[in-house]
């Protein structure tokens, strides 16, 4: 019983962290899997897919967060580091705690696949300025 609450409140916790720092409409998130791993932290693993002209908004992570491009095209902004244009295929990864955005590049909808191990006790996004 217990396992099922924390499984609700981690796919919860994926699907408002969306709504906390994305700028635009349109953005969907799907929750795939939690795991409480390693000690003091959490795997999420989750799809997000915007449309075209969208952005997930400036935000950070209370840990990595690494990922795949399943479709379209993205510009991946990190503070600190040149811009990069990401295309199905490729992966990435986003250090602890960096500014960063993703922006859809180009006529057509993006899909990726992230993965996030963050700290347990924070919220998986938090909005940035």
């Amino acid at each position: 019983m217990i396992r099922k609450i924390v499984l609700g409140l981690g796919v919860m916790s994926f699907a408002l962290a969306g709504a906390a720092f994305a700028q635009q409409g349109g953005i969907k998130r799907t929750p795939l899997q939690k795991v409480e791993f390693p000690d003091g932290y959490v795997t999420v693993t989750g799809l997000a897919e915007l449309p075209p002209g969208a952005a997930a908004g400036r935000h950070t992570h209370p840990g990595i967060e690494t990922g795949y491009v399943l479709e379209g095209e993205l510009n991946l902004e990190i503070d600190g580091q040149p811009a990069k244009l990401l295309k199905p295929g490729d992966s990435y990864q986003i250090p602890a705690g960096a500014v960063h955005d993703a922006k859809v590049h180009g006529d057509k909808s993006m899909k990726v696949l992230g993965v996030y191990v963050v700290d347990k006790t924070k919220p998986l996004a938090s909005p940035a300025k």
